[in-house]
């Protein structure tokens, strides 16, 4: 029986002209059996092992951002980036926000998010 490692992993892209691999061939590492053809590649089989854990610790947390940030030890923002990111990488793309009201601008300032001159600019680019 051949042993199979858990540690590696295919490459993603022909080393030749850097086009997508297509899946083939599966084998049973138990009994050599071979199965050849065009098979539909995992949509998380194309994330690094650092997504990976990001996209498993924020599944075991049942989605609480604020867990992500604990364990990947960075601000709130960077963990909101980095999902963000983990999403578009497995084709989930969030439509953009819509811009804020002066009201909710002005909110921000209120409670420290943002200084007079970011509302300000903020205002000036909607």
């Amino acid at each position: 029986m051949t042993q199979v490692d858990r540690g590696r992993r295919p490459p993603l892209n022909c080393p030749v002209c850097n086009e997508r691999l297509a899946l083939t061939r599966l084998s049973c590492p138990a009994c050599d059996t071979e199965l050849s053809g065009g098979f539909a590649s995992c949509e998380f089989c194309a994330l690094s092992n650092e997504d990976r854990e990001v996209l498993r610790v924020f599944l075991a947390s049942r989605g609480n951002m604020k867990d992500l940030e604990r364990h990947l030890g960075v601000s709130y923002p960077t963990a909101r980036a980095r999902f963000d990111s983990l999403l578009s990488k497995i084709g989930i793309d969030r439509p953009a926000a819509p811009s804020p009201t002066r009201v909710e601008l002005m909110e921000q300032v209120a409670r420290g998010e943002i200084d007079i001159e970011e509302a300000l600019k903020r205002l000036e680019s909607n």
